[in-house]
């Protein structure tokens, strides 16, 4: 089962998401961190967040980019968390694919790779695209490639849902 979860920023997306993971039967828990520590904030983020994710079984890979390059042992469910952080490291940081089609095809790549590997993936991505604005050069790039993103992975999921306030909104596949 493939579940794309998309929301807002302290929507309660990952909350929820997090949750499709706990109630699927299939172990081992896999959550696949795709924040870059840059500086200390993110490190102690990152730390307090491996420390939650450790009491609910999951075991976390960092994966900042390269995302088809990951194998995994087989079975059970993936947590990918969370696509914009992998959009902008795929077409920002020096590991990164470079470019906007090339940050989606390794995108869309690696969800595929993941796929096969998984019996439940949920991948969690931002809903940044109603506030109305319009922004110049390399951000308005970023958002286009994360809608584009968006959209492939909506029409490749089971379920698509979005998190709003902490309440789920189906647009395809039948809610848990």
């Amino acid at each position: 089962m493939f579940t794309l979860v998309i929301g807002g920023s302290a929507s309660g997306k990952s909350e929820f998401a997090e949750n499709l993971i706990l109630a699927s039967p299939h172990m081992p828990r896999l959550y696949i961190a795709t924040m870059e520590p840059f500086d200390e904030e993110c490190r102690t983020r990152i730390a307090r967040h491996r420390r939650m994710r450790a009491e609910k079984q999951f075991e976390t890979i960092e994966c900042y980019t390269s995302l088809s390059s990951l194998r995994l042992a087989g079975g059970g469910c993936v947590l990918l968390e969370c696509l914009g952080n992998l959009a902008a490291n795929e077409l920002y940081s020096p590991a990164g694919a470079g470019t906007a089609e090339g940050a989606l095809d390794a995108i869309l790549s690696g969800v595929d790779v993941l796929l096969g590997q998984c019996e439940d993936l949920v991948v969690v991505s931002n809903e940044t695209f109603t506030g109305g604005n319009r922004y110049a050069g390399e951000t308005d790039d970023y958002l286009h490639l994360l809608a584009d993103a968006n959209r492939a992975l909506a029409r490749r999921a089971d379920r698509v849902c979005e998190v709003v306030c902490g309440l789920p909104q189906f647009y395809k596949g039948a809610p848990v």
